[in-house]
């Protein structure tokens, strides 16, 4: 099978049902993803910054900036799903936001907002009970419900995904 760049650590799956240490692996990953992206960016010039992770892929300043707006958004998900029964959540355009002027600007920006939002992001999901992480969001794409376990099991796999687009690439263009 052909190695994929677009998921080097493969796709999600979302399972049924998840057990305490894998609730507390998630919490772990997504309260290190800011150090872990930081650490990874430490030391890129504009040059390499602005390299694609792969053809037709986002650079890695993008991914940087697409990182902290995609876990705002999920931050805001979990704030919807604590406070409504239910609520149908409001997509947003991925591909778009990676475009808007800030995109362009230094990674630093995000890198910092990201540090401040997993801190306050991991207080709140490391204070949920098992029955409030029942609790669950309609996404309207796909009419699917989505517990807030489930959430956190994807953005701990979303960091970890995007974090690797960019140790990957640096691997293969030999960027220490």
């Amino acid at each position: 099978m052909k190695h994929d760049p677009r998921y080097p650590i493969g796709k999600f799956q979302a399972a049924e049902s998840y057990s305490l240490s894998e609730r507390e692996d998630f919490l772990a990953r997504i309260q290190s993803l800011p150090a872990r992206l930081e650490a990874a960016v430490s030391g890129m010039n504009d040059a390499q910054l602005d390299t694609p992770y792969r053809e037709g892929g986002w650079t890695v300043r993008q991914v940087v900036h697409h990182v902290a707006d995609s876990h705002l958004n999920a931050y805001i998900r979990v704030k919807w799903t604590l406070t409504e029964e239910s609520p149908i959540i409001k997509p947003y355009d991925e591909k778009a936001w990676a475009t808007t002027p800030e995109t362009a600007g230094d990674p630093a920006l995000s890198l910092s907002f990201l540090k401040s939002l997993h801190a306050k992001w991991v207080v709140l999901l490391g204070s949920l009970t098992a029955q409030d992480l029942e609790r669950q969001f309609i996404h309207p794409a796909t009419q699917r419900a989505v517990r807030l376990d489930q959430l956190m099991a994807m953005y701990a796999w979303h960091g970890d995904h995007h974090l690797a687009h960019i140790l990957e690439l640096k691997k293969q263009k030999n960027w220490s």
